[in-house]
């Protein structure tokens, strides 16, 4: 079998195994501790697709339309978030754990990469790789108002 078919035998076993996990959690920790954690999930995931992800697909979104593909590539983390808010808004505990994971990850290489440097006067101190000029077309043209 090629890789398309295993993974798709993968798609449709997943609603059986999220069920199979389900009522293993749903024995252990009791019906409604079960539901409590798949909702609580779900709201988590939701959370973090509004935030992160709504930021993430705008950058895409820019980044595609000037064909600057690198600066796609390099934000890696971000579409890990991405992909971790959807999988923890899809109800069960499989596809958490998988969120989770991407989650963590996430946030260790965010952890890893460091903090933007913000000086006294709040500008931030950005990489030359990480920021680039983006034209505001509600703000005026004031190139005429410097130069005299």
């Amino acid at each position: 079998m090629n890789v398309a078919k295993w993974l798709l035998l993968a798609l449709l076993a997943l609603p059986f195994a999220e069920l199979a996990a389900f009522a293993a959690v749903a024995v252990a920790l009791g019906l409604l501790w079960a539901l409590a954690l798949v909702v609580g999930t779900s709201l988590v995931g939701a959370v973090i697709l509004r935030h992160a992800g709504g930021s993430h697909i705008a950058r895409v979104r820019v980044a595609m339309a000037d064909g600057n593909f690198s600066s796609v590539q390099a934000d890696s983390t971000g579409a890990g978030t991405l992909l971790a808010g959807i999988l923890l808004v899809i109800p069960g505990f499989i596809t958490d754990t998988a969120g989770l994971l991407l989650l963590l990850r996430a946030a260790a290489a965010t952890l890893r990469r460091g903090p933007a440097r913000t000086s006294q006067d709040g500008v931030v101190d950005l990489e030359p790789d990480q920021w680039r000029r983006v034209p505001d077309p509600s703000l005026p043209d004031r190139r005429d108002d410097i130069g005299g």
